[in-house]
């Protein structure tokens, strides 16, 4: 069930973004994150497609790929938007989370520099959700206008 969620939801997120070649950005207004897979595919036809991001609200966890693989330049964010960032990690057949401490590390390298060096600044990846917003936020992307 969860699984076919995830691919009705690229299905047409993918639909979306060739349905509107002409669309002059992408805004992120809330996403909880969720499978890697499908937010590569989505941000990579978004990269792609030359559109503009737009951060609006929270973009978290897989979410947050956005900045890996978007040109920064091509990225804004509003006062509402919030980052939220974790270590990676997978679930076994009976549900149970575990660390994929190589995973994250990949991710963490591929963040921009500045980003980096936020999460580091704030503890590293890890369990716990750190939310980068605010003034720290508008210090690294610019403010959409």
């Amino acid at each position: 069930m969860r699984r076919m969620f995830f691919v009705g939801a690229l299905m047409l997120a993918s639909a979306l973004l060739a349905a509107t070649p002409a669309m002059a950005e992408i805004r992120i207004i809330q996403s909880p994150g969720g499978q890697v897979g499908p937010f590569l595919d989505l941000f990579e036809k978004v990269r792609e497609s030359g559109e503009r991001v737009v951060i609006d609200g929270p973009c978290l966890s897989a979410c947050t790929l956005v900045l890996s693989i978007v040109p920064g330049e091509r990225i804004c964010v509003t006062k509402r938007a919030i980052l939220g960032f974790h270590a990676a990690r997978s679930v076994d057949r009976r549900g149970r989370f575990f660390a994929e401490p190589e995973a994250s590390d990949a991710v963490l390298q591929a963040y921009p520099g500045p980003v980096r060096d936020w999460i580091s600044r704030h503890g590293g990846l890890s369990s716990r959700l750190l939310l980068l917003k605010g003034r720290d936020l508008a210090a690294i992307y610019p403010r959409c206008r």
